[in-house]
């Protein structure tokens, strides 16, 4: 389980004429971060420096990766890695974009300044509590669909969809410790699963008072 944020946020501060323009994007994969990047670079071309930071988390563990972008080693997007690190964060996408306001900062001045300008969009953000999960369905005859809504809503779990056929497809977003729990339970829940398939694995947020 890992923080993150639940939408992209942005920021702007301007440290002695230097204009510093943050982005902060929600991300699940190396490529999405690695188009966003793309897209930054070229939407602002005329900038002098475009850094960035991103923690992703993956079945192998936490991918860490930034680049200082010709500014001077470790002042930008290390110290934004670092912002990332030390809250806990994954899964997130940092990009300061740099306008040159003709007055050197120095490296303490630009690490106070990359860091500010990543705080300054990150207090915005909404966190939440994410976790690799599944999405999967649940085959339920009708009579049991109002005790399975109940079950899942006390134990926080999602619906996103429902599908009235023959019988009764709930769509969820479940952890792994929450779908193990229910199948071992099976037995003594008060509705008959007929059948549970998986759709794909996804990163799911947590209901914090669950």
């Amino acid at each position: 389980m890992f923080k993150s944020i639940e939408e992209n946020v942005s920021g702007e501060i301007v440290e002695k004429k230097s204009k510093f323009i943050s982005h902060v994007y929600y991300v699940e994969s190396l490529e999405e971060a690695e188009e966003l990047i793309k897209q930054a670079n070229k939407k602002y071309f005329d900038s002098r420096h475009n850094c960035y930071a991103f923690r992703i988390c993956t079945k192998m563990g936490i991918i860490e990766r930034f680049s200082d972008d010709g500014e001077p080693a470790g002042t930008a997007g290390a110290p934004m890695l670092n912002l990332l690190t030390s809250q806990n964060l994954a899964n997130v996408l940092i990009i300061v974009t740099r306008y040159f306001g003709g007055i050197l900062l120095g490296t303490g001045g630009l690490v106070k300044a990359y860091t500010a300008s990543s705080m300054e969009a990150l207090k915005q953000a909404k966190i939440v509590e994410k976790d690799l999960g599944k999405e999967i369905e649940l085959v339920i005859q009708y009579p049991d669909l109002e005790k399975l809504k109940y079950y899942l809503k006390r134990s926080r779990i999602s619906i996103t969809e429902i599908q009235y056929e023959e019988a009764v497809t709930v769509t969820v977003e479940i952890t792994e410790e929450q779908l193990n729990k229910m199948l071992e339970n099976r037995q003594n829940l008060n509705f008959n699963l007929l059948q549970h398939k998986m759709i794909k694995s996804k990163f799911i947020t947590v209901d914090r008072d669950a």
